[in-house]
């Protein structure tokens, strides 16, 4: 198994290009299934999890430009999904245990074809994640739900109808689940309490490309009138604010300036920017992309993850990596999964100072961290390990990488054009 060698200490500077949101990505290719014309979707990124997803269509019988080789999408990450000739309608666990987002498939399925069979989800283990939000939708618009052998197995003879849901949470897959559900469902759907990220937006509006009519997108309360039909479409994958946000804070971290390629400010959103202000790196908008600096030292910071435009959870371990050589005492609370703070012990043998109570992670700064054997536990836990190998002393080496393979294309071969001392070694 490769493994993650990284040399600290090298200031980053340089021009690092943003790829297509993993998490954009996967829910537009589930959208595939709601129609037999052929959807074109343009700035893919080259992930495990694209594999993953191309995989799960393939299986269920839909036609992929390119599901072999990684799925890398050939030029400019282009894929064309074609589900015209669908022939299975059940998401095998040996699939869906390999990604969560797999559950995705449930909506598009049901809706379409009256039926579904879905593996209950795996993924990364930081937190119960349930799909209740999911199943508790799709019975409020007619489908009969039953767990069978751990798999939820969803029938809608005559379709699903349009109702009004109120989220007894705020749940980004179970707003998009229903968003493709309700696109193909009867009469009008009303989501109260819907996720409003970038990525639900981004949906939304491939949907209305395929045919959809949407009122509401980017607020708590989005509503669908449902469709007999869609039809295909070309769409372009937002760009990845998680992967803008990591490589920010790799840069401050390290002291260095990196522009960020392809995206502009309002990706980072105000909880993500706001809190590295506090922190004291500067993001100025330039006509490419994002100009990354930190003028001084790193300032202590306050925050709680929450959800959008909240400060992302899936930037919070990044953020405890750039807080650990700050000046002061850092508190960190995670109020998203009750299971996230995995990476501290990993950071602690580095020499961070941590100390976590329930939620709540203090962090004193130190004056210098130093390299070790580290163990990857989560996707974003990973990469937090990355970016405290580059400032820490001596030589860092990430085990279990197959973690950053899932949601970072060419992290490796993008860090090391700006300077990093970083290799990807066999194990």
């Amino acid at each position: 198994m490769d493994r993650i060698r990284i040399r600290g200490g090298t200031t980053l500077r340089g021009t690092i290009p943003i790829s297509g949101a993993k998490n954009a990505a996967l829910p537009l290719m589930a959208a595939s299934l709601l129609t037999d014309q052929p959807l074109v979707l343009v700035n893919v990124p080259g992930l495990v999890d694209i594999k993953t997803m191309a995989d799960l269509l393939v299986a269920h019988g839909v036609a992929v430009s390119d599901p072999g080789g990684g799925v890398d999408g050939g030029e400019k990450g282009e894929l064309t999904l074609t589900a015209d000739t669908v022939t299975n309608t059940t998401a095998d666990y040996e699939l869906v245990r390999r990604m969560r987002a797999s559950v995705l498939v449930l909506g598009p399925l049901v809706a379409r074809f009256g039926r579904a069979r879905v593996s209950l989800p795996g993924g990364c283990a930081i937190g119960t994640r349930p799909v209740d939000l999911h199943l508790a939708g799709l019975q409020a618009m007619g489908a009969d739900i039953d767990i069978v052998d751990g798999y939820v197995e969803a029938q809608a003879p005559n379709g699903l109808t349009g109702a009004t849901i109120s989220l007894a949470k705020v749940s980004v897959g179970a707003t998009e689940n229903l968003m493709m559900a309700a696109a193909l469902a009867h009469g009008e759907t009303v989501l109260e309490n819907a996720a409003t990220e970038p990525e639900i937006v981004d949906l939304g509006r491939c949907l209305g490309i395929m045919g959809a009519d949407f009122d509401g997108l980017g607020t708590s309360r989005i509503v669908i009138r449902g469709q007999d039909t869609l039809g295909g479409g070309r769409h372009t994958v937002l760009s990845d604010r998680i992967e803008a946000g990591t490589f920010a804070m790799a840069a401050a971290a390290t002291g260095g300036e990196v522009t960020l390629a392809g995206v502009g400010l309002e990706v980072l959103v105000e909880g993500t920017a706001g809190v590295m202000e506090q922190a004291g790196v500067e993001l100025t908008a330039t006509d490419g992309g994002i100009l990354v600096r930190r003028p001084g030292p790193l300032a202590a910071v306050d925050v709680a993850t929450a959800p959008f435009p909240g400060f992302a959870t899936d930037m919070q371990a990044q953020l405890m990596a750039l807080v650990a050589t700050a000046d002061g005492t850092s508190v960190i609370t995670e109020t998203i999964f009750e299971n996230r703070f995995m990476h501290v012990p990993e950071l602690q043998r580095m020499g961070a100072e941590i100390s976590v109570n329930g939620s709540r992670a203090e962090i004193t700064g130190v004056e210098a961290l130093k390299g070790a054997q580290v163990m990857a536990t989560d996707l974003r836990a990973s990469v937090s390990l990355v970016v405290a190998g580059l400032i820490a002393q001596g030589e860092t080496m990430v085990n279990r990488v197959y973690h950053l393979d899932r949601g970072y294309e060419q992290l490796v071969e993008k860090l090391a054009a700006c300077g990093a001392d970083i290799a990807r070694v066999s194990a």
